[in-house]
C-alpha cells in the first residue's frame, strides 16, 4: 500500500511488518502472574503495516490508511513505545516521528498493533544506526507485548508462554486466505475475561501433542489438511461478545473454505482456501452477503519486519 509520504526527507526508513493469522491457539487457565499460558502456531501474512521513521524534535506519530482514526496517537500508542525503547536501550538522545500506514485490521485479531512496534523498533535500529542485535530487538518486543516478537520473526512459529517465546516452525508452499473483517473490533483483555468466564474451571494447560496433525500438514504444503486442523480456544468467547461472527463463518463454510476460524481474539473471520482464485471466490461470498464492514485476501506465509529497499 503505498503511503502520503513519498516525498521522504534524506534521513528517513520505511519498514514494512506483516500481520498474522494464529492456525492454532490453544489456551490455559489464568496463571498467578495474570497471564493464560498459551500454545500457538502463527503465519505470517501479506497484510502489512508500514511505518516511516523521521528525525524530529520530539516523539510523535500520525496514522493513515484504513480505520486510521481508531488507532491511539499519544504516548500509549505501541510503535512510540518501541521507538523509545530503541532510544533508551541504545543510550541515544534523538526523537523521531513515526508516521503509519495501516493495512492490518485495527483490534482484528491479525497483530496489527504488535507489526507497527516490530516495524518501529527496526526503522528506528536503522535510522539511528543503533546496531542493535537481532536478540536486542526480540527482547525489547517480548517487553512491549506478546505478539511483537513474531512481527519481528515472520514466516511460520510456535509460540509458547504468552506467545512471545518462539520456534520457528516448517513450512511448505503457499497458503491463501479471504478475512471478513469488522470495524467494530473487539478487546483482547475482554475476551480472555470471557474464556475465563466461559472454562475458566475447565481449561487445561495447552498440549503440544494437540497440534501433530496441524504442524505435519504445514510440512507437507498441505491446505485441506491445515483447514482440517485449524483451531482457536477464543472463538466461542469472541462468539459470546459478538454473536455476530457466526455469520460469516458460516458464509465461508457455505462457500468451500478448506477451514475456517475467527482469528486470534477477533472478530476477523479468517477462511483458508483451495487457491487464489477460491481465495477470491470466498471473499466474494462475504462481500455479496454482507457480513463483513471489509474483506481481504493474502497469502502466507511471508518474512517479518524488513527495511523496504530503496528508502
Amino acid at each position: 500500500m503505498p503511503t502520503p509520504r513519498d516525498d521522504l526527507p534524506e534521513r528517513a526508513v520505511r519498514v514494512r511488518a506483516p500481520g498474522k493469522v494464529n492456525l492454532s491457539l490453544r489456551v490455559g487457565p489464568l496463571a498467578a502472574d495474570g497471564y493464560h499460558p498459551v500454545s500457538t502456531v502463527f503465519q505470517a501474512v501479506s497484510l502489512y503495516e508500514e511505518v516511516v521513521a523521521t528525525p524530529a524534535d520530539a516523539f510523535g506519530l500520525s496514522v493513515s490508511g484504513a480505520q486510521a482514526e481508531a488507532v491511539p496517537t499519544d504516548a500509549s500508542n505501541l510503535a512510540l513505545r518501541a521507538a523509545r525503547a530503541v532510544a533508551e536501550r541504545a543510550g541515544i538522545d534523538e526523537a523521531v516521528h513515526l508516521h503509519l500506514v495501516k493495512g492490518v485490521p485495527v483490534a482484528g485479531g491479525m497483530a496489527g498493533g504488535s507489526a507497527d512496534a516490530a516495524a518501529a523498533l527496526v526503522a528506528c535500529d536503522a535510522l539511528w544506526n543503533a546496531g542493535l542485535s537481532r536478540d536486542d530487538l526480540l527482547e525489547l518486543a517480548a517487553g512491549l507485548g506478546s505478539d511483537v516478537p513474531f512481527s519481528l520473526l515472520g514466516h511460520t512459529a510456535v509460540g509458547q508462554g504468552r506467545g512471545h517465546l518462539l520456534t520457528p516452525a516448517l513450512s511448505r508452499g503457499e497458503f491463501h486466505w479471504a478475512f471478513a473483517v469488522q470495524d467494530r473490533g473487539l478487546s483482547t483483555a475482554a475476551v480472555y475475561d470471557a474464556f475465563d468466564d466461559l472454562h475458566g474451571e475447565t481449561a487445561v494447560p495447552p498440549d503440544d501433542e494437540q497440534d501433530v496433525p496441524l504442524m505435519q500438514a504445514l510440512r507437507a504444503g498441505d491446505a485441506a489438511a491445515l483447514g482440517a486442523a485449524l483451531h482457536n480456544d477464543l472463538e466461542s468467547a469472541a462468539i459470546e461478545l459478538d454473536p455476530g461472527l457466526t455469520e460469516p463463518l458460516a458464509v465461508a463454510t457455505d462457500a468451500g473454505a478448506l477451514g475456517v476460524v475467527v482469528s486470534g481474539s477477533g472478530p476477523t473471520v479468517a477462511a483458508l482456501a483451495r487457491n487464489r482464485q477460491h481465495a477470491l471466490a470466498v471473499a466474494a461470498a462475504f462481500t455479496a452477503s454482507g457480513v463483513a464492514d471489509r474483506v481481504l485476501t493474502a497469502t502466507g506465509p511471508v518474512a517479518g519486519a524488513r527495511v523496504v529497499p530503496g528508502e
